[in-house]
């Protein structure tokens, strides 16, 4: 089966390579070259742009940063939609609102194709293990078609529903992750104020119900200051703002949300939108004139 892979940024590429080393037959293109003459190196053949790597592929997978970003990239000038064979499937692997991924399933419908959206979770870590939570919307014959290739780019893979119904699921996951990166972070800081040392917190209540994949995760980065992305603040801001954009659409009460969102602001106005999440502390440090460092 021929891949097109289009979007080669700090998770596509990882992703990519993946498929590489699964023996899929992959053709790559990106706008940072060095990101491209990677992938051949691996083993990728070269798109010379979004319609050529689409063209002769059955499946066309893309990873962006945001809905006008896939629009551009699939139905643009040169974009993948020009390329796309009758038959063949678009998988949208970016987290966008659901509503352009509608819109844009349209479009594919209408040249003969089909589409599902599959935006994953889990961070370049996970995107470079294979071990990804996939969260897929579409029709069920489609996502049995390409089933086998997300299993190898991701540990779960759930088809939640029509088309959509992924990024909604991811909007959903991004809203918990937020609100409990933001909950670790307060808890943290009531714990130094209280001049209770965070790293006996943490090894107190991590095995109990407070206990999360989050807190593991991002706990032990806020103790030792080390806000080195695996996610960044800047895309953690997109999807909340298309998580109450939808929200609003829907008629969902999204009060945590709107709540944590500002907090993310506060750390991009301060020059911080460039680190992972677990700076969400830095907002609580600010505000206490303390730090949970151990």
């Amino acid at each position: 089966m021929n891949i097109g892979f289009i979007g080669l940024g700090i998770m596509g590429k990882p992703m990519a390579k993946n498929l590489l080393k699964a023996g899929y037959s992959l053709k790559v293109y990106d706008l940072i070259a060095a990101a491209v003459d990677e992938l051949v190196t691996a083993g990728a053949e070269r798109g010379a742009n979004n319609a050529d790597t689409a063209r002769g592929s059955d499946v066309v997978i893309t990873m962006l940063p945001n809905s006008p970003h896939v629009k551009a990239a699939v139905l643009g000038e040169n974009g993948a939609l020009a390329g796309l064979a009758p038959g063949a499937v678009l998988v949208d692997m970016s987290s966008i609102n659901p509503i352009a991924s509608q819109e844009i399933c349209r479009e594919v419908e209408k040249k003969g194709g089909f589409m599902l959206d599959a935006p994953v979770s889990g961070g370049e870590p996970k995107a470079i293990d294979g071990t990804l939570a996939i969260m897929v919307g579409g029709r069920q014959d489609v996502f049995d078609r390409v089933e086998p290739i997300l299993k190898v780019m991701g540990a779960s893979v759930t088809l939640c529903g029509g088309i959509g119904s992924g990024n909604t699921t991811k909007l959903a996951n991004q809203i918990i992750v937020a609100a409990n990166i933001a909950a670790v972070g307060e808890a943290l800081t009531l714990g130094v104020k209280a001049g209770v040392k965070p790293e006996a917190i943490y090894s107190a209540i991590r095995a109990g119900l407070a206990g999360s994949t989050v807190m593991d995760a991002k706990a032990p980065m806020m103790m030792d200051g080390n806000f080195k992305p695996g996610f960044r603040v800047n895309l953690h801001i997109k999807d909340l703002t298309n998580a109450l954009d939808t929200g609003h659409d829907v008629g969902a009460p999204l009060p945590l949300t709107a709540a944590v969102m500002e907090m993310m602001q506060w750390l991009k106005a301060n020059g911080y939108e460039n680190e992972d999440h677990s700076a969400l502390v830095r907002y609580y440090e600010y505000l206490s004139k303390s730090d949970v460092r151990r």
